[in-house]
């Protein structure tokens, strides 16, 4: 079985680390991600309004999930949890 993450897996734990705000060191340790993939997906995440940037002082941001990126992360979880592939158990 292929152990690699697939983007929606990424983008997934991305915004569940981000439903309650965090900084970027915090989304990239607990997604395990490298530094290229965090820039990467806050990129996209941000341009499509999955996420917004909030500037808590200077130089501190931190990235909360919008509503279009809590449906995203539902759907994705309902996905997962039909086609049965938490914990492995899927094809």
């Amino acid at each position: 079985m292929n152990l690699r993450r697939s983007n929606i897996e990424i983008i997934a734990d991305m915004l569940r680390v981000g439903e309650n705000g965090a900084g970027k060191t915090e989304i990239m340790y607990s997604a395990n991600m490298s530094y290229a993939q965090i820039q990467k997906y806050l990129g996209f995440l941000l341009s499509h309004g999955l996420i917004h940037k909030v500037e808590v002082g200077n130089p501190i941001v931190t990235y909360h999930v919008t509503e279009k990126g809590g449906e995203l992360l539902r759907n994705i979880n309902t996905i997962v949890e039909v086609l049965e592939f938490r914990n492995g158990n899927g094809a």
